[in-house]
């Protein structure tokens, strides 16, 4: 009985999968309809010599490690914060959760119209401030910096709320125990609650992970991967090469090796949690 749905289910799935595959062996034309002419292994080159390729990976790794990074901190102070409140607790959690239901591609207009040197909010008050009196999206390292706020200012809840879930399995036994041997909170911190939502820490870490290396809207809207390609990220360039360029079969090589990061990442971050499981 479930033939049917799974066949189709490969059907969807499979079929562009190996097409992809295929694709980074030749070079794709669309002149005159769709035309492959096998290459090789000339895009794999291409994709491991390229200059420009290179760059993009290194900027999507210092992206990656400050956005995950900055999210994962700042979500789980937020998370010990809210785990505190006695009263209230609701309404907060409410209210740090509002952008992480706003679109990526309306964070980025806002984003961008909120950083115009000309009306922008806070470009007036960087401004006024004497901390910033350049275009901020239109500077090599401001650019960077803004797209990465907008990223952690949108995921921070996410990661807040997942950690906030696993705090509610801290026993409260063994904290009232502590606190009445005299333990201080940072004591109970490190040694008791942090400890037990290890393995939270690590899934909400795997999430965001895994989001982080296909991030898209946001730098698309505000800065397209400029200036001077300064937050031209890898999935960026895979859109330049693939709709801009229409290099099909290099775009399809490209996309495999952000496939095959994306899977090593997943396949660390796995085995790490078992192994947090298995030592617990």
């Amino acid at each position: 009985m479930m033939s049917p749905a799974l066949f189709l289910l490969a059907l969807i799935t499979l079929v562009p999968f190996f097409s992809i595959i295929w694709m980074s062996f030749n070079d794709v034309s669309l002149m005159g309809g769709l035309a492959f002419e096998f290459s090789g292994l000339d895009n794999w080159q291409r994709v491991f010599t390229d200059p420009d390729i290179r760059s993009s990976w290194l900027i999507s790794l210092v992206y990656f490690l400050a956005t995950v990074g900055l999210e994962m901190v700042i979500g789980t102070v937020m998370a010990l914060l809210v785990y505190s409140l006695t009263r209230g607790s609701n309404i907060i959690i409410s209210l740090l959760l509002i952008p992480m239901f706003i679109a990526p591609v309306i964070v980025g207009l806002l984003g961008r119209f909120m950083l115009d040197p000309s009306h922008g909010l806070y470009a007036w008050l960087l401004n006024e401030t004497g901390l910033f009196d350049g275009n901020i999206l239109g500077s090599v390292g401001s650019a960077m910096v803004a797209v990465i706020l907008m990223d952690v200012w949108e995921w921070t809840p996410l990661v807040a709320l997942i950690v906030l879930a696993g705090l509610a399995s801290v026993p409260e036994d063994t904290l009232e125990a502590a606190e009445m041997d005299g333990a201080k909170y940072g004591q109970k911190l490190l040694y008791i609650i942090l400890p037990s939502i290890s393995n939270i820490l690590l899934v909400a870490l795997l999430i965001r992970a895994m989001d982080a290396i296909r991030f898209f809207a946001i730098i698309f809207i505000t800065t397209n991967g400029g200036p001077a390609d300064s937050t031209k990220i890898i999935p960026i360039r895979l859109y330049d090469i693939a709709f801009r360029f229409f290099d099909l079969g290099y775009a399809a090589a490209v996309g495999i090796t952000m496939l095959v990061f994306s899977i090593m990442v997943a396949t660390a971050f796995t085995k790490l949690l078992k192994r947090q499981e298995t030592s617990s």
